[in-house]
C-alpha cells in the first residue's frame, strides 16, 4: 500500500494538479502532474469517477491495484511532486500488468509536458 504520507487528501491540492499541471492519458487511465517547489513531499491522488465505474466495490478494487502500483513508483516523483490518476471504466477488467504499462505510458508523457513547460 501507498504510506499515509504520501497520500493526497485535500481538495486544494487535486484543484492545482488537475488545473495547473500537465495531462497525459488514455482510455484506461489520464495522469495529471506538477512539482509545488515549496514543499518536499511526494503527494498522488486517486479520482475513480461513479459515471466510469457503478459498484463501490469495483471503485475501490481499482484504487487499490493503483495504490500498490504506485507505491512500486514513488520514488520516480520528483521531490514536491503531485500526481492525480483519474480511472477509466477500462481499468477494471484489466489485469495489474496492463494497469502498470498503461500508467508508466501516461506517467512518462506528462511529466515530459511539464518538463517541457
Amino acid at each position: 500500500m501507498l504510506a499515509r504520507e504520501h497520500r493526497m487528501v485535500d481538495p486544494a491540492d487535486f484543484r492545482r494538479a488537475i488545473r495547473e499541471g500537465s495531462r497525459a492519458g488514455d482510455p484506461m487511465v489520464v495522469v495529471h502532474c506538477r512539482t509545488d517547489e515549496e514543499r518536499d513531499t511526494r503527494l498522488v491522488g486517486f479520482v475513480v469517477p461513479k459515471r466510469e465505474i457503478k459498484r463501490a466495490v469495483g471503485r475501490n478494487r481499482v484504487k487499490r491495484q493503483f495504490r500498490h502500483l504506485m507505491r512500486q513508483r514513488i520514488d520516480t516523483i520528483p521531490e514536491g511532486g503531485r500526481v492525480v490518476i483519474r480511472v477509466g471504466a477500462r481499468a477494471l477488467g484489466a489485469s495489474s500488468e496492463e494497469l502498470a504499462a498503461h500508467l508508466d505510458r501516461t506517467m512518462r508523457r506528462a511529466w515530459k509536458k511539464w518538463e517541457a513547460r
